[in-house]
């Protein structure tokens, strides 16, 4: 009966310390540059073709070059326009990880209440924009993008364009 007493209690206090390990806090991996070039150009570029293109009817795929046309087709339509509302909304998360520089090596202004202001404004664009695509209604995610244009142009005319760049 110790024998078993021992082992419940060995088992209850393995349980324990296992549900209270925690994930490592997230590391900021390129400048808000990078992220800036890599995610939330790329797609919102991919949101504004909306205005152009009808997702319902996309062009064919480029089936000639390397991977990124090979694969272009994979994810088409509608669903491409989803995924970048969802990559500008959680891009919104990674420029908000403490410890990401600007590219001129100063922190990024996470203190400043108006660096709160953009970052919401491009997390609500994005929601405004998914909304749409999930509608799969061409007007409405057309309209949309102004609101992702004004949460990009508000944080570049306080950030990007005036020198130095990334400092209020």
């Amino acid at each position: 009966m110790r024998f078993v007493g021992t082992a419940l209690v060995l088992l209850l206090t393995a349980c324990a310390s296992a549900g209270t390990s925690r994930q490592p806090a997230p590391e900021a991996m390129g400048t808000l540059a990078q992220v800036m070039r890599g995610i939330l150009f790329t797609n919102s570029n991919i949101l504004f073709d909306v205005q152009s293109i009808d997702p319902g009817n996309p062009p064919p795929a480029d089936a000639s070059g390397g991977a990124t046309a090979r694969f272009s087709g994979i994810y088409a339509g509608w669903q491409v326009v989803e995924n970048a509302a969802i990559a500008l909304g959680e891009a919104a998360n990674l420029i908000t990880i403490p410890g990401r520089l600007c590219e001129n090596g100063l922190p990024v202004p996470l203190s400043e209440d108006n660096w709160a202001e953009f970052t919401q404004n491009l997390k609500d664009a994005a929601d405004v924009m998914l909304v749409a695509a999930e509608a799969r209604d061409q007007e409405a995610a057309s309209d949309a993008t102004n609101n992702v244009a004004d949460a990009c142009y508000f944080c570049h005319e306080a950030y990007r364009d005036a020198p130095p760049r990334c400092t209020p």
